[in-house]
């Protein structure tokens, strides 16, 4: 396992401590105080806690070990390690943070406080290159084979986990838990995709050295021309490509509009941007590794 001796596996080792820490935490002083469930193996876990009074911390560690073994063939040697340090981490804290509570009159604040601690943790950990265990893996596995996102993937699963919990907490608490789960994968695509969603636009005008020029002097953000060739009319075009902040979008459409209002525009979501003129960088090993 020559990746031990990077310095980054390390950096990245101890982000999935910290993110599960934070994770067992926030079971343990905000989720069983307010009686809300949760999502995936730690849903299972609080399922059984609240029906049989096993301890969570064994339970835990028992069914992402299960879990842990059905995704075995399908995670990399670097990401099974970081999933077995997470697995020991979350049993561990389980069994030693029980004396931490945060009970609120308001059980709405209860539920986003427990989205947003969460989803900062499980951030944290993906960010690292692991999971905490559990479900997670699964997500993993339907974002590898199916391409569904990683929030999502654990969304729709969490769902499933919720719905017969909510024989043992009520329907309230099980609304409260699904408003908490929500928020958790808000905040956990902001830490994964970024806090500044770049949108991406694709013009093609007749005025596009006008456009790309005035583009370049307002808003400097390169612009890449592409050879476009109509179907109909066989006639060639010059396409206009760029990416660019949210905050951008209302400058480049008034200069658009200017130019050429009739020019064919489309405006496109854009998850993350890698290179020139956006800050956030991979090395060349961690890509390979995060979402």
């Amino acid at each position: 396992m020559r990746f031990l001796k990077s310095k980054d596996t390390w950096i990245s080792i101890l982000m999935v401590i910290i993110g599960t820490f934070l994770y067992a935490l926030t079971v343990n002083a905000v989720v069983i105080p307010n009686t809300l469930g949760e999502g995936g193996a730690t849903g299972m876990t609080l399922m059984i806690f609240y029906w049989l009074g096993w301890n969570p911390a064994i339970v835990s560690f028992v069914l992402n070990a299960i879990l842990l073994v059905i995704g075995w063939r399908h995670l990399e040697k670097r990401q099974i390690m970081y999933t077995i340090v997470s697995m020991v981490v979350m049993s561990v804290a389980l069994e030693y943070t029980t004396g931490f509570s945060f009970v609120s009159d308001n059980t709405v604040v209860a539920a986003v406080a427990g989205g947003v601690l969460s989803g900062l943790a499980i951030g944290i950990v993906s960010l690292g290159g692991g999971t905490t265990g559990g479900t997670e893996i699964i997500a993993w596995i339907m974002k590898k084979y199916l391409g569904i996102g990683v929030s999502a993937g654990l969304l729709l699963i969490d769902f499933l986990v919720v719905a017969p919990l909510t024989v043992q907490i009520g329907l309230e608490k099980a609304i409260l838990t699904l408003i908490m789960l929500y928020v958790m994968s808000k905040v956990l695509n902001f830490i994964i995709e970024g806090f500044n969603p770049k949108k991406s636009i694709t013009i093609i005008s007749k005025q596009h050295e006008a456009i790309a020029a005035a583009i370049q002097e307002k808003v400097d953000r390169g612009i890449t021309i592409l050879d476009g060739k109509g179907y109909y009319s066989r006639e060639a075009h010059q396409i206009l490509y760029i990416v660019i902040n949210r905050h951008q979008l209302i400058n480049v459409q008034n200069i658009i509009y200017e130019l050429d209002p009739k020019a064919f525009v489309i405006i496109t979501d854009v998850q993350q941007v890698i290179g020139e003129g956006f800050t956030f960088y991979l090395s060349d090993e961690d890509v390979v590794q995060r979402p």
